[in-house]
């Protein structure tokens, strides 16, 4: 591949990361009652003011890592945002737990902060930690980094010591899962809090980051033939759907994971497994060789997966799988890994982004046509677009100030 062709894509990465910022600077502030607007349509009108944590956290911790480390982001309008979005959650995410006595965060607030309703899952926590930590960064405020520590604890003791705080209580037929979202989210918070920081802090997590490698690698089934979204906690796979259940957006931004923390690491090993399992296998079951694109679920054993949005396109496995093979490329200058993202990279900005209206376009249908035409909602905000895009700009600075 050229020097040319990387310059091109850097371009028009670049270009489309500044549209993005533009589009959500534009049309997600509540200027009246703190947080953002996330149930945005194709032209950026609101169609719906209820507010969702996870993309709440998610929009403070892009501004905050935007601004804090690209020179061009650095706006007071940003920091602003951030500072406003990170006032929000802290007066009105956490709400208490009356089963517990511990505080959770809402999947879901009014536009004026008030709680709709509460999952039983730790995915709102996750991203009220990753954004109190980035926000503490940027403004260098220190009781946001104690903040997000001190939920991390909660997080930790939740996952490893008794889930049953969370309100979910053990019924009889119900066995136990080692579910791929949870250690990789908790090895995103591990470097999310590690990241730059000394080492007594790096030593507080060592432990808890290789927990997660080991569960995220339980995950290989089949002989090291496929990736299974959900095993046995004995690392088992499970019987029916949930146990042949494959994401291939998923295992991709498993792998990334799994790079960074083996090159934090030194542990070329991991390295190998996170590029030749995480990311090669994901790409074989998921590619829709007919009409391009990543699939969203598939069955390992090609029984029609019972999610109806299975053979969907969605932005996000496509933005997971952009960063994954890139990082993979930069650190083993694998030409067949650069193609795969040369690939991936031609069927994602000839389909996700609107040109017209701005942003990206979330879900099309296996044919690849655009099937929801909205730019946010509840699961859809500011987060894995500009993270990707950020992302592979920097990958690709980096490989065209290295060109040998």
């Amino acid at each position: 591949m050229s020097i040319q062709k990387l310059q091109e894509w850097r371009e028009q990465i670049r270009t489309e990361l500044d549209s993005v910022v533009d589009f959500w600077l534009k049309y997600s502030h509540d200027t009246v009652h703190g947080g953002f607007f996330t149930c945005l349509g194709r032209d950026g009108t609101v169609y719906d003011e209820l507010k969702y944590v996870w993309l709440q956290g998610r929009q403070v911790w892009t501004y905050c890592r935007l601004y804090r480390t690209m020179e061009r982001f650095r706006r007071h309008e940003i920091l602003e945002a951030a500072k406003a979005g990170g006032s929000f959650l802290r007066r009105f995410a956490r709400v208490p737990s009356s089963s517990s006595g511990q505080w959770k965060c809402a999947f879901c607030l009014t536009r004026e902060g008030k709680a709709v309703k509460i999952q039983r899952t730790i995915f709102s926590e996750c991203f009220y930690i990753m954004a109190m930590d980035e926000l503490g960064r940027v403004t260098g405020d220190k009781d946001l980094q104690l903040e997000a520590e001190q939920m991390m604890e909660q997080l930790i003791f939740w996952v490893r010591e008794d889930s049953s705080s969370l309100g979910r209580p053990q019924l009889p037929g119900d066995v136990p899962t080692n579910s791929m979202a949870v250690p990789m989210m908790l090895l995103c918070l591990v470097q999310q809090l590690t990241e730059d920081r000394g080492e007594e802090v790096v030593q507080k997590y060592r432990e808890l980051g290789s927990w997660c490698v080991k569960q995220i690698l339980q995950h290989i089934q089949r002989d090291g033939t496929a990736i299974l979204e959900n095993v046995s906690i004995e690392g088992k796979e499970l019987p029916g759907c949930q146990g042949r259940l494959q994401n291939p957006g998923h295992a991709l931004e498993a792998g990334w994971f799994l790079l960074q923390f083996s090159a934090a690491r030194g542990d070329k090993e991991l390295q190998q497994t996170a590029i030749n399992k995480f990311m090669e296998l994901p790409y074989k079951a998921g590619w829709d060789t007919e009409h391009g694109g990543l699939l969203y679920f598939l069955d390992v054993d090609g029984h029609c997966p019972t999610q109806l949005e299975w053979n969907m396109k969605l932005w996000w496995p496509h933005c997971e799988a952009l960063i994954a093979y890139l990082m993979a490329y930069s650190h083993t200058k694998r030409p067949e890994l650069l193609e795969r993202f040369s690939q991936v990279y031609e069927y994602t900005f000839s389909h996700f982004p609107d040109a017209e209206g701005g942003e990206w376009f979330g879900y099309l249908s296996r044919e690849g046509k655009v099937a929801l035409d909205f730019k946010g909602g509840p699961f859809k905000g500011f987060f894995h677009v500009p993270r990707c895009l950020y992302m592979c700009e920097r990958l690709l600075d980096d490989l065209l100030g290295n060109k040998d």
